[in-house]
């Protein structure tokens, strides 16, 4: 897959069922995150002194993980096996990320990798159930 290959996924853009699961998807996971996991679950766990297994801190890496593949599957693959590939890159590029945080001023959180690496193989399977017809055909 090329620069090329991108621009023309660009150029050549339309919604269609595929791209309308993916950006579904992407938004289920930004909306959850945003109205369920920050405001309400978060505060929860952290009153009460849960021990949920760090899902509480690494939520936003996790459901942001989903919604980061999800949409950038949606705006630049009309195909699954192009879908595969940016599911890939894309989880290799939020870990190289969290781990660029020091020169942020930022630590590095162990817990934070561990979900996305976790999230990313997630979002692959689900991908590739989802869209499993898809992969068939080509």
């Amino acid at each position: 897959m090329t620069l090329n290959d991108f621009k023309a996924e660009l150029y050549n853009w339309k919604l269609t069922k595929y791209k309308t699961t993916n950006f579904a998807i992407g938004i289920s996971a930004l909306l959850i995150y945003e109205f369920i996991g920050r405001p309400i679950y978060r505060p929860y766990i952290y009153a009460h002194k849960i021990n949920d297994f760090h899902i509480a801190d690494t939520l936003g890496n996790s459901l942001g993980t989903i919604a980061t593949l999800f949409f950038f599957t949606a705006l630049l693959s009309n195909e699954t096996i192009k879908g595969n590939y940016l599911i890939q890159l894309g989880t290799f590029s939020l870990v190289v990320f969290e781990l660029a945080h020091p020169l942020l001023g930022k630590p590095i959180d162990f817990w934070d990798i561990v979900a996305t690496v976790l999230t990313g193989s997630f979002c692959y399977l689900m991908y590739n159930l989802i869209f499993k017809s898809g992969l068939a055909k080509k």
